[in-house]
């Protein structure tokens, strides 16, 4: 029996995983969030659900108010290593300003990291989330390897509404990884194979070269092949059927030449046929040997010192929402705070920016309608205008006639 207890009680721990960093973003956020001094100009956040939310409470987010701006805030946290486990980092990004430059991404930190001076030079561990300019939409997924920073090389398309969306980077202790976007993968594979952390595995032998004699050259021209006699035609010729014209002076206007047309027995360029070269190798192959700087890392997920999450981004236009931070070694843990938070959202703010967009398309119609009844009355107004003057022009008319006929009677 009490071996049984140990092994469930074993399993409920492997389950519950460990959280080392949530965030929601309640009224108490500035005492865990740090806004850097780097620079005076920095800027400012505040708290806001945005236009569409479920329970404003709970959908409240860390919000950027200033456009044009850089933005720098941290929070700190007890310093971990990921060493043998799974690491997960989730959060969510609204852009509901329909953002056209500017990024949504945050940055895992050392524990060393002094928060009033944090920037964008910063040294970190990864950086993670969406960055959107002009045509440029990706999800960044950088790691920092021995000091250097490591973008991926496989593009991660980023979405581009006003929409909330929920971003999820998980790092394997196997050297895996894989990028989820509002709980669905979008992006997975090895570390080594989709970032250029170490060098090739293989490089071109220095030594090798490819030999003088080689022929790459799949057809030639064929030697037998000889120019006919009657090729050679003037690309231009004399039109025939011109006359000199009958005022042509030649006098004044100098000898007369018919003007000239396309040659239609002109053939071009004489080439010689081609044959397949019969000394034809293919293309010439470098070959390639053991990279001698190349050595294997069994550890290209590991951080061993993880203390701080920051967000350090450039916004052209303000308004994007940050909130449902979770850091954990565990992806039930994270799917479990996911469905406490974005996914009681989601359906209740896609509804409700549904209704809002119907809403503003009947005003619109009906701005559109009232618009154009306007436009029609203003018309029938001229026109009734119009007609009352030439009437009053006919009865001043008829008066004038009146009056001259009772003039000539007198």
């Amino acid at each position: 029996m009490r071996t049984l207890l140990f092994i469930l009680g074993t399993i409920a721990l492997a389950v519950s995983g460990k959280v080392y960093f949530k965030e929601e973003f309640d009224k108490s956020y500035e005492k865990r969030w740090v806004n850097s001094k780097h620079k005076d100009d920095l800027g400012k956040f505040g708290l806001s659900a945005g236009k569409h939310f479920d329970d404003e409470e709970r959908d409240t987010g860390l919000k950027t108010l200033e456009d044009a701006r850089f933005y720098d805030i941290a929070a700190k946290f007890d310093k971990f290593s990921n060493k043998g486990k799974t690491l997960v980092v989730q959060f969510t990004v609204k852009h509901e300003q329909g953002i056209d430059c500017g990024g949504g991404y945050v940055k895992l930190l050392k524990s060393n990291v002094d928060l009033e001076k944090f920037h964008g030079d910063t040294d970190y561990n990864i950086m993670f989330g969406p960055d959107i300019c002009g045509p440029n939409k990706k999800i960044h997924v950088i790691l920092n390897y021995k000091g250097k920073n490591h973008l991926i090389s496989k593009e991660v398309p980023a979405p581009h509404d006003e929409a909330t969306h929920q971003y999820t980077l998980i790092l394997n202790p196997d050297n895996t990884y894989e990028v989820l976007l509002d709980n669905e993968s979008v992006r997975k594979g090895d570390i080594e194979s989709d970032w250029e952390i170490l060098p090739p595995k293989k490089i071109k032998d220095p030594d090798a070269k490819k030999p003088e004699d080689w022929d790459e050259r799949e057809f030639i021209d064929d030697p037998e092949d000889t120019k006919p006699d009657d090729w050679e035609k003037p690309e231009h010729i004399p039109d025939p059927d011109a006359k000199k014209p009958e005022d042509w002076d030649d006098e004044m206007d100098g000898d007369w030449e018919p003007p000239m047309i396309d040659n239609p027995e002109f053939k071009g360029e004489w080439k010689p046929k081609q044959i397949k070269n019969p000394a034809y190798k293919g293309v010439w192959i470098h070959p390639e040997i053991d990279n001698p700087e190349y050595a294997p890392d069994d550890e290209l997920y590991l951080y061993k010192d993880i203390g701080a999450i920051g967000i350090d981004i450039w916004q052209v236009k303000s308004g994007t929402i940050f909130d449902n931070i979770i850091i954990t070694d565990s992806l039930d843990e994270a799917k479990a705070f996911s469905e406490e938070t974005y996914m009681k959202l989601k359906p209740v703010e896609e509804k409700k920016r549904k209704e809002a967009e119907e809403e503003e398309r009947k005003k619109m119609e009906e701005a559109a309608k009232a618009s154009a009844d306007k436009e029609k009355e203003e018309k029938e107004d001229k026109e009734e205008d119009k007609e009352d003057e030439e009437e009053e022009k006919k009865s001043d008319s008829k008066e004038t006639e009146k009056d001259e006929e009772g003039h000539d009677e007198l």
